[in-house]
């Protein structure tokens, strides 16, 4: 009888194999781990019931530009025990693609290895040059992000079931080869340029060999001192922490970065310039929000975003609304529980992902392909299969009749 590696323990060595490929491509990122394991050391005493798992955690942000790229991401996350979870329209934010994240939908693969994959499609019809548009659809259409070996590899995970010991070893340095960074551009100075002028994100998925990642995240228990400490360290922090303001209960995300790198990029021959996409990024989560608790936190962080003038003081006034306390939270039916203790949100903020987004393409991201609204029918019919419902996996998990 074959032996098959499991997927939680695909899931851990990806990730860990993808955190020290990341620490070699930006050793910045190795400074970001050292502030954050500084500083949950230093607020061990605040550890959430699941702290345990809190120095392995990371997420990891990918983009890619055409259905059948997605389709292969969908079939290599499966392999590893991960799976779509919501549809999020970063349109809204002048950004011109849509998104899932891949990870684990239960308790306890989220507690044997939480590691998650942020994965946009782009969306090419926001492309107003239909020359330009249709430009960049034949350079993506020629390009292969996933070896043969790997597509074989995934192929007989799907047919057997699983990998064995040596079919997960090559599975998983066939799979660290999708994400890494490629200096070589594969498109000549002028098509990178007019690529970056119709939107800088369009430029860093249409010209490279594959969807570098383009972050990873390792998770706080202060992202406040994070930030300090990222400061103090003299690196480029952004300047407002992304989500609700601090709070004694944490509620769902909490995120902040150091600013995007200008990396040196060969277009052929002699011909070189500078591309800037991967950045650092940091995050603190807290308590899921039921559908009632949801829509009290878009109402109070749209209030803030809408007042003008100190945002970080408008923030805090427009969230005072929102009880800062457990009791209260589950009474009102706010937040999801589980054996007294909040559920923690394993997902992400479509405002929060698009802030830390704008502040790492820069103020000039382009004119074009800005506008577009939600398509989740046409990102799933891409994706092969419907997104999981967030709310539905909570709730499910959930021990009381929130939500």
């Amino acid at each position: 009888m074959t032996q098959f590696v499991s997927p939680d323990t695909l899931r851990a060595r990806f990730s860990a194999a993808m955190s020290a490929m990341y620490r070699d491509e930006v050793p910045l990122y190795g400074e970001l781990l050292d502030i954050v394991a500084s500083v949950n050391a230093r607020s061990g005493g605040a550890a959430p019931r699941d702290g345990g798992r809190l120095g392995e955690e990371r997420h990891g942000a990918i983009r890619v530009g055409t259905a059948a790229e997605l389709r292969a991401m969908r079939r290599f996350f499966a392999v590893m025990g991960m799976e779509p979870v919501d549809y999020y329209d970063l349109s809204v934010a002048g950004v011109p693609v849509h998104s899932t994240a891949f990870r684990p939908i239960t308790a306890k693969g989220m507690e044997a290895n939480p590691f998650r994959m942020f994965c946009s499609l782009l969306r090419l019809e926001l492309i107003e040059d239909a020359g330009l548009r249709e430009r960049a659809a034949d350079i993506l259409e020629t390009r292969q992000i996933c070896s043969s070996r790997l597509m074989e590899l995934i192929a007989k995970a799907e047919e057997e079931g699983g990998l064995n010991h040596a079919d997960a070893e090559a599975f998983l340095g066939e799979g660290l080869n999708v994400f890494r960074w490629h200096h070589a551009a594969r498109v000549d100075a002028r098509t990178y340029a007019q690529l970056h002028d119709a939107h800088r994100l369009i430029a860093d998925v249409v010209s490279f060999q594959g969807p570098h990642i383009n972050h990873l995240t390792p998770r706080t228990l202060d992202i406040d001192a994070a930030q300090s400490d990222m400061i103090a360290h003299n690196i480029d922090a952004k300047e407002q922490i992304e989500g609700p303001p601090r709070r004694a209960c944490p509620i769902l995300l909490r995120q902040t970065s150091f600013k995007a790198l200008s990396e040196t990029v060969s277009f052929g021959g002699d011909d070189a310039g500078a591309h800037t996409a991967r950045f650092g990024e940091i995050e603190q989560r807290g308590a899921a929000l039921t559908p009632k608790g949801r829509a009290l936190y878009d109402r109070c962080l749209a209030d803030a975003r809408a007042a003008g003038g100190d945002y970080d003081a408008a923030l805090r006034e427009s969230f005072a609304r929102f009880p800062d306390d457990l009791d209260a939270m589950r009474d009102e039916a706010l937040a999801f529980f589980h054996g007294g203790q909040p559920i923690t949100y394993e997902d992400f903020l479509p405002v929060s992902a698009a802030g830390i987004f704008q502040s790492n393409l820069g103020a000039d991201t382009g004119n074009g392909a800005v506008t577009g609204g939600s398509a989740q029918d046409a990102f799933e019919d891409a994706l092969g299969l419907a997104v999981h419902n967030p709310f539905a996996l909570y709730r499910a998990a959930s021990d009381d009749d929130a939500g």
